[in-house]
């Protein structure tokens, strides 16, 4: 699977992946930023952004896209990087060919499984005609009955664009994700240890992950930092982009 993703700046590489109903887009700003000192390459996931759409959709199969990309690229060592469910993919990837990545950062999510929060979201989502809307703000009045929260509705409106016809349509397959949410809120499956440098960063009012995660992360990422980006909920490189900055930038130009 050819994965889309955007480069830019030069220097050591670095794989950025998004979350959940995210894209490479969502990562402009700070990619620009990071690509002062390096090769940074941010990716839409299968199913996500610009990517091909599969019905299948597990850790295994997406930490396989991005060997694909590393080597159509001819990526070598790459740090990488990845938020909530891009964290896991990252850490899914890590965990298999250790000996392929060079550092590892995942941001507010933990490699164990999850409760289905967002089931209901996606539900609602799949069963939602938007070709019968004729605007955003229509279609964002409609949501609001089913999702109050307005940060929520506003990374749901990223993935919807106007078609040929101009009449809105999906970015995403939202089908294929409904339908391997079971599979995305699962635990990763390690098959080695990561024993380079891994960063943890978590958002200080989230509670994606907690101490109780950190023994676990240690099982397979012995070397794990974690650090608390206090000001921050789950999307910490939103909420405060300047201390998240700061934090990966220190991260990755240790030696």
């Amino acid at each position: 699977m050819e994965l889309h993703f955007e480069a830019q700046g030069k220097g050591h590489p670095l794989l950025i992946l998004h979350g959940l109903l995210g894209s490479s887009d969502n990562w402009r700003a700070i990619a620009r930023r990071l690509a002062a000192s390096l090769n940074v390459f941010t990716v839409d996931l299968r199913n996500h952004g610009r990517s091909p759409r599969s019905d299948a959709m597990n850790y295994a199969f997406m930490a396989a896209d991005l060997l694909e990309l590393m080597e159509r690229q001819k990526i070598g060592g790459p740090h990488i990087l990845g938020h909530s469910i891009g964290g896991k993919v990252a850490m899914q990837l890590a965990a298999e060919c250790p000996e392929r990545i060079e550092k590892l950062v995942v941001v507010d999510i933990a490699p164990r499984a999850y409760p289905p929060a967002h089931r209901r979201l996606l539900e609602t989502l799949r069963l939602l005609d938007i070709g019968r809307y004729q605007s955003f703000t229509e279609l964002d009045r409609a949501l609001a009955i089913e999702i109050p929260e307005t940060p929520t509705r506003q990374l749901v409106l990223k993935n919807i664009a106007r078609g040929d016809n101009r009449r809105l349509r999906w970015k995403i397959d939202i089908e294929a994700i409904a339908s391997n949410y079971e599979n995305l809120i699962a635990a990763i499956t390690p098959r080695n240890v990561f024993s380079k440098p891994a960063l943890f960063i978590r958002g200080g009012r989230s509670d994606y992950m907690g101490a109780a995660d950190v023994p676990l992360i240690r099982q397979t990422f012995p070397a794990a930092r974690i650090e608390t980006v206090a000001a921050a909920g789950h999307w910490v490189h939103a909420d405060a982009p300047d201390e998240f900055l700061r934090v990966v930038s220190g991260f990755l130009a240790e030696r």
